[in-house]
């Protein structure tokens, strides 16, 4: 039987057949096979088809033969399982830091990692256009740049913008460049995901302290020739604790502080401070929190919003200074605390 010219090409179009048309509830039968390679030029006997698909098999694909009124072959198992997949569409959908642009993009990659039946229960999720999505396209590089300067050690120099009012006409609310457009220089250690958006984790060799930046608000990320700097100081650093004490990524002096609260509670506060913290009983309803936080405005909102059910027991100035917080807020309303 001749030959055409692509024929060498065969057995990856019956590999990619079987991920593209099967899953556990879809199989093909042999002569979907031939029909597909007759479409993409290539002219197969049954014989050899039977002798391919268990190439296949050998190689490690879970190719299972199916007998029924016909006899179907069907791929059962992928490097990505279905509910696996709708976890990373929802992670993409979710995520406010990846344009709306980007997130289709990505979804539509994840679902050639399914079948194409599979491939349309993702795509009924795809419900992007009204959530709040990032307008900087750049963070997608961004954080690939800034990971190139981690792996390779080295600092990197950006300008970094601020929201700002403009009423003098155009657009009200305006992005600015932050010390007049001079550029930041630090050295890049982690990126975490905080609150929906993305923040670089990075050591100020000037000011001798750790200190964190928006990814979205970054531009011009150069990677330098300078080494990086606080090695000893990242030595020790813990990612997870300093995403839980700097509260919404706000910045603030750090605190050892006991907090008390009502036992109803327990939920937000481990979801919010982690299950190691110091934690003992207060009285029967009520039980007493110690840790470290950096005090911010959000750290006040958060305890704001438990009302009565939180008091702050330790350091006395903390406990003075959150309730000035709350009696400010009073005055708007013309109430005395």
């Amino acid at each position: 039987m001749p030959k055409k010219s692509n024929h060498k090409q065969k057995l990856l179009y019956i590999q990619r057949m079987f991920y593209e048309k099967t899953d556990e509830n879809h199989g093909i039968t042999v002569n979907d096979i031939i029909d597909y390679l007759e479409q993409n030029g290539i002219e197969a006997e049954r014989k050899s088809i039977y002798t391919d698909i268990k190439t296949l098999q050998d190689f490690g694909m879970d190719i299972e033969k199916c007998k029924s009124k016909t006899v179907t072959y069907k791929l059962l198992s992928r490097e990505f399982e279905l509910p696996e997949l709708k976890l990373l569409v929802d992670a993409v959908q979710s995520s406010k830091f990846i344009t709306e642009k980007k997130s289709l993009e990505l979804i539509k990659k994840v679902e050639n990692l399914a079948s194409q039946y599979e491939g349309k229960q993702l795509q009924r999720q795809v419900v992007v256009s009204n959530r709040i999505k990032t307008m900087n396209e750049k963070i997608y590089y961004n954080t690939d740049k800034i990971y190139s300067a981690i792996d390779e050690g080295k600092q990197i120099t950006f300008s970094y913008n601020q929201w700002t009012l403009n009423f003098g006409g155009g657009e009200k609310v305006i992005k600015k460049k932050r010390r007049n457009g001079k550029l930041y220089k630090t050295s890049p250690w982690a990126l975490t995901w905080d609150d929906e958006n993305y923040y670089l984790i990075a050591y100020d060799e000037v000011d001798e302290k750790i200190k964190h930046y928006r990814v979205d608000k970054m531009e011009k990320i150069t990677i330098t020739k300078d080494k990086r700097a606080g090695q000893d100081v990242f030595r020790k650093f813990n990612i997870a604790t300093y995403s839980r004490r700097v509260f919404g990524m706000f910045g603030g002096e750090e605190v050892e502080i006991t907090l008390m609260f009502s036992n109803d509670l327990i939920g937000p506060v481990v979801d919010r401070l982690g299950k190691d913290v110091f934690i003992t009983k207060a009285n029967d309803d009520s039980f007493f929190v110690t840790t470290k936080v950096n005090l911010s405005p959000q750290f006040y909102g958060w305890l704001f919003g438990f009302g009565n059910s939180v008091k702050v027991v330790s350091p006395q100035w903390v406990a003075e200074e959150y309730a000035n917080n709350v009696a400010s807020v009073a005055r708007l309303y013309h109430c005395d605390v």
